[in-house]
């Protein structure tokens, strides 16, 4: 199975242990999915864990070991297509790359944009907490 996980999934498993954002960080890092990020995507984690609002929130040395991981670990997409489709321009990248990594699901926090759309091609998007019940993770 191939998933994007959404930045802010990412930041909130960092924020809060056993919460379903960092349930599903875990069971990628245990290897029950594949998961698919690009360069934008690291760089974002690295931007918003250095604002003032979360920086306070995570260490640093966490946000780093995140952003090594996803670059060693994770499917790296270098080629995204152009995609406008969101109601929020800058979510356009994470669905460029559930078309370009083929992905089963776009799992998001987003209650509003990426949701609203429910699927991108055979990708469909969910909310981090329907996918960690649908995985059971």
């Amino acid at each position: 199975m191939r998933v994007v996980l959404d930045t802010n999934v990412l930041i909130a498993a960092l924020i809060t242990r056993d919460t379903p954002p960092d349930r599903a960080y875990q069971a990628w890092r245990a290897g029950e999915f594949t998961l698919l990020s690009c360069a934008q995507q690291l760089e974002e984690i690295r931007r918003v864990t250095r604002r003032d609002g979360v920086k306070f929130r995570i260490r640093p040395t966490e946000a780093g070991r995140m952003v090594n991981d996803l670059r060693g670990l994770a499917v790296l997409l270098e080629r995204l297509p152009v995609v406008e489709l969101s109601p929020d321009p800058y979510d356009n990248y994470l669905l460029a790359m559930a078309i370009a990594g083929d992905a089963d699901y776009l799992v998001t926090g987003d209650k509003h944009d990426l949701l609203a759309l429910e699927r991108q091609g055979r990708t469909r998007i969910v909310s981090v907490r329907t996918f960690v019940s649908l995985r059971e993770i």
